[in-house]
């Protein structure tokens, strides 16, 4: 598998983009992470001059019939999220009424499901989107401890709970340890060919995840320039929760672009 890189504004050939052009960049950057980790929800400020027209768009759930699709279409679309190497023997979920449950058991330890708007941060701009459909594979570290926070906050959020009581109850869970802690080389599979990440640009971009137990992914070069690893917070999609954060144990994400679907199809450069 190739990887996609995003390119830095000054990066080529020593010619800079103009100021303007990198700062449009800049945006897209941040309007991918947060479509592209939908589970992993990712956003900075850099992304907040569209915020206000996307809540324009999505200001309220809508009703769930909405966000349910067909069963025998929905175990597809999850296990198109990985090569069927992998997906093949995967665990399955399906998201029903009240939440996720098992459709298909699998042997690998993998677990591959189709994630909502509403499986992702409390403040990302299309939390309420009824055609977000994000097919991930979560290898076995990141199904025990990443997998079951997406899995609660989303069955919260189907029973009516507020964001204070969602975020209270994953506290409780990760202090207990309910919901174990993140174990090393955790990541997931998202290069379904069918997925619908966003409203904006191309809706969808083949990519892989890693999830590290850090507040940022500088030791990783994630957002430096000419890195090809664009990364963030998993907890919140803007800024401003400081406070918030940092009760909640660090969690960051790190993004990689592919250049293939799972299916081993070449994937276009796409335009978020």
């Amino acid at each position: 598998m190739c990887v996609m890189r995003f390119q830095n504004a000054a990066d080529g050939n020593g010619r800079g983009r103009s100021e303007a052009t990198a700062k449009k960049m800049v945006r897209s950057l941040g309007r991918l992470a947060a479509m592209l980790t939908i589970t992993a929800p990712v956003l900075f400020a850099m992304s907040a001059g569209t915020a206000a027209d996307q809540k324009a768009s999505y200001p309220r759930m809508a009703p769930v019939d909405a966000y349910l699709m067909d069963r025998n279409q929905e175990v597809a679309l999850a296990r198109s999220a990985a090569p069927e190497s992998i997906s093949k023997n995967a665990t399955i979920l399906v998201l029903t009424r009240t939440g996720y449950e098992t459709a298909v058991t699998g042997t690998n330890g993998f677990v591959c499901m189709v994630s909502r708007s509403f499986s992702s941060a409390p403040d990302w701009p299309e939390r309420w989107n009824p055609k977000i459909r994000a097919a991930e594979c979560q290898n076995p570290q990141a199904a025990r401890s990443i997998a079951p926070l997406a899995k609660l906050r989303t069955a919260m959020t189907l029973a009516g709970r507020s964001d204070a009581e969602i975020m209270a109850r994953i506290k409780t869970a990760l202090r207990t340890r309910e919901i174990p802690p993140l174990a090393p080389g955790a990541m997931s599979y998202m290069m379904s060919k069918a997925s619908y990440l966003s409203a904006e640009g191309d809706h969808d971009m083949p990519h892989v995840m890693f999830f590290i137990p850090f507040k940022n992914g500088d030791n990783w070069g994630a957002n430096a320039p000419g890195s090809p690893i664009f990364g963030g917070n998993y907890w919140f999609a803007t800024p401003d929760h400081a406070a918030e954060t940092a009760a909640l144990p660090p969690l960051s994400v790190l993004l990689l672009g592919a250049c293939s679907w799972s299916d081993g199809t070449p994937a276009p450069t796409h335009q978020m």
